[in-house]
């Protein structure tokens, strides 16, 4: 990890304190995320993630996780609509419910666990405060280590949260590679920081007049689209939505030129993405590719730390997307730490 340097504003500092924060949650939760998988394994039918804004975000990529590791079946549904699609059915034995969230105080997660706990499920909370309302309503808790997340567009709460996450679904797959590569993942956080974070800074200037973004996303990158647009929206005041990639060309497409800078989140080094990338373009809009395969692409792209087992991936590709979004905040003469419409816990 690199040495201690001193920023600007709590995001910037916040998003660099992240291979500490992930390292940290490996070495101090891995054992008891493992303890709860096994305990649970033979009990566990049907697994509902829930949680909201960037905790739900995180909901979608552990979903992915679940589908692409283990047997179980899954949902995902926002905290705030939790109860209104499940609390018609009752005595949900076998269901476990993983409900993220940074602080664990916010009204509709809290909701969302009482009404799993009414219909029978079980509720595992994972949260970045141990003493939190979500982590005593819960059956069981796991504590991602982040430290105290000052800056309201949340950075190190994403990933700690969802790392947690990724060690409980990896225990209960029971697949000793995939906990290797969760081991790794720190050091390529680390590595994806310092490799773009010149590039972010360069590429914020240059679209900083510009006020609609998309970014697309596959596979497990499409809850890091989702994120990544969250992240401009909160810092920016800018319209930016997330798609999966493919899905986008059924209609959003319309809405393509010049205006509108698109983000594409590489998922590997296919073909298809430059061919993409080469439609956008035709259509005048700026286009950005994110990942490691960016060599001999022609055009603006974003780098990032390579060998990422894929359902790992938001972990690193949603770092340059957070340095994105806070230097485009600041290229705007605005304080990415205090949007002035937004709070940090939603009552």
């Amino acid at each position: 990890m690199r040495k201690k340097q001193l920023f600007q504003h709590k995001m910037l500092s916040e998003i660099h304190q992240q291979p500490t924060a992930l390292s940290k949650t490996w070495d101090e939760t891995w054992i008891e995320a493992s303890q709860i998988a096994h305990k649970n394994a033979s009990n566990v039918r049907m697994i509902y993630f829930t949680g909201s804004g960037t905790s739900y975000h995180a909901c979608i990529a552990a979903n992915y996780a679940v589908s692409s590791a283990t047997d179980y079946s899954s949902s995902t549904l926002p905290a705030s609509e939790f109860s209104s699609w499940t609390g018609r059915t009752r005595h949900q034995s076998g269901t476990l419910l993983i409900a993220i969230s940074q602080s664990g105080e916010s009204r509709d997660i809290t909701d969302a666990a009482t009404s799993a706990r009414r219909s029978k499920m079980q509720v595992l909370a994972v949260t970045n405060n141990a003493r939190s309302k979500l982590a005593k309503l819960a059956d069981f808790s796991i504590t991602s280590q982040a430290g105290k997340e000052e800056a309201v567009t949340a950075t190190k709460s994403f990933t700690a949260t969802l790392m947690a996450t990724y060690e409980f679904l990896t225990a209960l797959a029971k697949r000793e590679e995939l906990a290797s590569d969760l081991r790794r993942i720190p050091s390529l956080v680390d590595e994806t920081l310092r490799i773009c974070e010149d590039k972010c800074r360069m590429l914020a200037s240059k679209f900083r007049d510009r006020e609609f973004f998309f970014l697309l996303g596959s596979g497990s990158n499409y809850a890091t689209a989702l994120e990544g647009a969250l992240k401009l929206k909160e810092s920016c005041n800018v319209y930016a939505e997330g798609f999966a990639t493919r899905e986008f060309l059924h209609g959003p497409m319309q809405l393509v030129d010049r205006r509108t800078p698109i983000l594409i989140l590489q998922r590997d080094s296919s073909e298809e993405i430059s061919e993409l990338a080469e439609r956008f373009k035709r259509l005048g809009a700026p286009t950005i590719i994110v990942g490691p395969h960016t060599s001999g692409i022609e055009g603006d792209a974003i780098e990032t730390a390579g060998d990422v087992e894929e359902m790992f991936q938001p972990l690193t590709y949603v770092i340059p997307l957070q340095l994105f979004a806070y230097y485009s905040s600041i290229s705007r003469g605005l304080n990415p730490d205090r949007p002035s419409k937004l709070k940090k816990v939603v009552r």
